[in-house]
């Protein structure tokens, strides 16, 4: 409302002039007609302007966001991308952990995995190593205490995973996570402690842990230098492997130390099948099932033929990828998706 004194004033100088009922009809106008106008008038409405809600809202399809998550374990970086179509559907994410001197985009640019979620509908979250916890931006999968329920950064990832589930309404039996190199060794440990969460995990030129506890110990293993395990363990769940036979970073044979794994984890025979394929202008390949009897695969291994420490199948667009191998991200999401967590894990 205008300010009144000016129209309070006017209003005495015509009661003076012998005007009240001129004055009366003046200071009605002003102090009636506003509150009235007010409570009539329609809400006005700007287009563009949503209304306001409580709570994060799910991404829009086709969007590449990025954030920070934090809790008790430690805070990280991450990306997140959801696929075009339908914002009514229960998606299925997979987490994806970059390796060593790489970032979230570098590794989602290098997997074209976001194109693959467009095509196949699902989300991807990509968590991201800061340099402060490792100056290679490298996953400390190494350490013990990054290898527990509800410790490190296993127990920050399983966190960032659960909320950005809640956020987009994810599928929560049909969670996934993989990696590369460090990336992929933790995968492997962070599937293994979370089981309820994780359905599946996939793993490209990693290093199974096993009994590794130090820096010294996880440089061994990765020379393909240590000497395997013998005792039982826990079963595995279920995972696909991707290796290069030329692969200079992470010795080839860290793949075997998961076959083993799953061997040493049940008494029953494992079922072994191989096939050879080649890329059409590109890498040769054996791609191996391991199953017990008739029952599901339980491990789907690939050795690239002639590739080194690179995601098989990659983007230039990205580091530490070869175009020239067969399409680990296709292979990885087929995979994925056609598993659900079980009940009973």
């Amino acid at each position: 409302m205008k300010n009144p004194f000016p129209t309070m004033r006017k209003a005495t100088r015509l009661t003076r002039k012998g005007r009240p009922l001129s004055a009366a009809l003046l200071l009605q106008r002003t102090f009636l007609s506003a509150p009235i106008a007010a409570a009539t008038a329609k809400p006005v409405r700007r287009r563009g302007v949503a209304k306001a809600k409580t709570g994060i809202d799910r991404p829009a399809p086709g969007t590449f966001v990025e954030g920070d998550y934090g809790c008790a374990q430690g805070k990280l970086h991450y990306r997140l991308y959801t696929p075009v179509g339908s914002t009514r559907r229960r998606l299925p994410m997979i987490v994806m952990l970059h390796g060593c001197t790489q970032t979230a985009a570098d590794f989602a640019a290098g997997t074209a995995m976001n194109r693959l979620a467009d095509e196949l509908g699902f989300l991807v979250l990509y968590p991201e190593q800061s340099a402060r916890a490792h100056p290679n931006r490298c996953w400390n999968w190494h350490r013990p205490s990054n290898r527990i329920r509800g410790g490190g950064e296993a127990a920050v990832i399983a966190g960032m995973t659960r909320q950005m589930l809640k956020r987009c309404k994810g599928h929560e039996d049909r969670v996934y996570i993989a990696g590369i190199s460090a990336g992929g060794a933790a995968a492997a440990i962070i599937a293994a402690a979370y089981p309820k969460l994780y359905a599946a995990v996939g793993v490209h030129s990693g290093v199974a842990a096993g009994e590794i506890g130090t820096i010294s110990e996880a440089l061994t293993a990765m020379r393909g230098q240590r000497q395997p395990s013998a005792g039982p363990t826990i079963a595995p769940p279920p995972m696909i492997l991707f290796h290069g036979d030329r692969d200079r970073v992470v010795h080839p044979s860290n793949a075997d130390a998961f076959v083993s794994q799953l061997r040493r984890s049940s008494d029953l025979p494992l079922d072994a099948r191989s096939e050879q394929g080649v890329i059409a202008g590109g890498r040769s390949f054996t791609r191996t099932l391991y199953r017990h009897g008739r029952g599901p695969v339980l491990l789907e291994e690939w050795t690239v033929h002639g590739s080194g420490h690179a995601w098989s199948g990659g983007s230039r667009a990205g580091s530490h990828t070869d175009p020239d191998g067969p399409d680990a991200s296709r292979a990885m999401a087929t995979f994925f998706l056609a598993r659900r967590r079980s009940e009973g894990r």
